[in-house]
């Protein structure tokens, strides 16, 4: 293993922060347009009568997902629990929609 400079060493690590940052925004702005689309789908399944929950669409969907991280190098199983904690938000503001709908 090559030796680097301390100073080597920070300008290197500021760099790769600096990427993270970046991609820390990009993945916050996906969000933020996921739950505009969500939003939507959870309040036109509230005026339709539908239930918030589609046990079906989500299991294609993490299915989906872990092929896709599988195939990128990112372990599966944590896409995977990644995925449920969206998707248990979605559920969580789907019912809170159905909620105001019945009122």
């Amino acid at each position: 293993m090559e030796h680097v400079s301390a100073d080597d060493a920070r300008a290197e690590l500021h760099r790769l922060r600096s990427s993270i940052d970046n991609l820390d925004a990009a993945l916050v702005h996906l969000l933020a347009e996921r739950f505009k689309c969500t939003e939507t789908v959870g309040r036109l399944k509230a005026r339709a009568g539908m239930p918030p929950a589609d046990p079906a669409r989500e299991a294609v969907q993490i299915a989906r997902l872990r092929s896709m991280a599988e195939s990128s190098g990112l372990d599966p199983h944590f896409a995977e629990k990644i995925l449920n904690v969206i998707i248990a938000e979605v559920i969580r503001n789907h019912e809170q929609f159905a909620e105001e709908s019945d009122d």
